[in-house]
């Protein structure tokens, strides 16, 4: 099976790059298999659905790149050493980082709820294959729709996609935000384009939080590189507006928020079609 599903548009008519790196729903049968969780818990951690919210994308002008695998298998929102040495048999030592250490590397020793999916560990040739067949050409296919639309509007704009457990956000206080938009506190996209998309969605009537609490991980931090005209804005939306969570299927109100994702990313396109009035100044 391909590492991921591309829908290119007629036309480009936009900067924007939509991506879904966590809604591929493909488990392979030997995961399935040596997987101590069921499949609804260890679909916990996948962005279900994610990629059906932005199906009309390309018919405004913009790209569309959806992870086929799931998160479970490989993660692409990390960084392809982020290996676990808790996980990988022959690895002598982990990566330093806290996601690894928490079980949540490149391959996924846990899933949501730190609930872990083998019994023992994996070999390391298996985790290499995994990298080589499916994080290292989504990457090079995400490079290289960034570098298209750059070269033909003089910037990029990633909008990587997520969706986020309401536990998450039951913290929040009582205007519990629906959307949070992240761009590494300002430092992965430029600070215009974030609050173009925060009106957006605003004008929706969506509740919309900045960096808290989720800032963008390892794809915003690769991309994002707003004095060279590269931006890339993690945004996460809340399950409950769309999906029943402990079933992991739509919910009534399905039809309705596709809708309305539907109009958001056609504002999001339009809002790539032109240059920053600053940067063409």
């Amino acid at each position: 099976m391909p590492p991921f599903r591309l829908v290119r548009p007629k036309a480009l008519r936009t900067a924007a790059v939509f991506a879904s790196p966590h809604s591929g729903a493909q488990y392979p049968h030997s995961l399935q298999e040596r997987a101590v969780l069921d499949m609804l818990r260890l679909r916990s951690s996948e962005d279900a659905f994610v990629d059906e919210l932005l199906a009309d994308a390309p018919r405004f002008g913009a790209p569309l790149l959806c992870a086929q695998y799931p998160r479970a298998w490989v993660d692409l929102n990390r960084a392809e050493d982020e290996l676990d040495s808790a996980l990988i048999a022959g690895l002598d030592r982990a990566h330093p980082g806290p996601r690894v250490a928490a079980g949540l590397g490149v391959i996924p020793r846990v899933v949501s709820g730190a609930r872990a999916i083998y019994r023992g560990k994996i070999p390391m040739i298996e985790a290499e294959a995994r990298i080589n067949h499916v994080w290292r050409p989504y990457h090079a296919q995400l490079e290289a729709l960034m570098a298209e639309a750059h070269g033909a509007f003089g910037q990029a704009i990633l909008l990587d996609m997520h969706s986020m457990p309401s536990e998450a956000l039951a913290a929040s206080g009582p205007r519990r935000a629906e959307i949070v938009l992240g761009d590494r506190y300002g430092t992965s996209a430029d600070r215009e384009i974030v609050r173009e998309i925060e009106l957006i969605f605003e004008g929706e009537g969506l509740n919309v939080a900045r960096n808290s609490p989720f800032a963008g991980a390892y794809i915003t931090q690769r991309y994002g590189h707003p004095r060279e005209g590269y931006h890339a804005i993690q945004i996460e939306i809340d399950r409950a507006l769309y999906m029943d969570q402990h079933r992991i299927a739509p919910n009534e109100n399905f039809n309705a928020f596709a809708a309305l994702m539907s109009r958001a990313a056609r504002q999001i396109a339009d809002l790539g079609a032109h240059p920053l009035r600053h940067a063409a100044e």
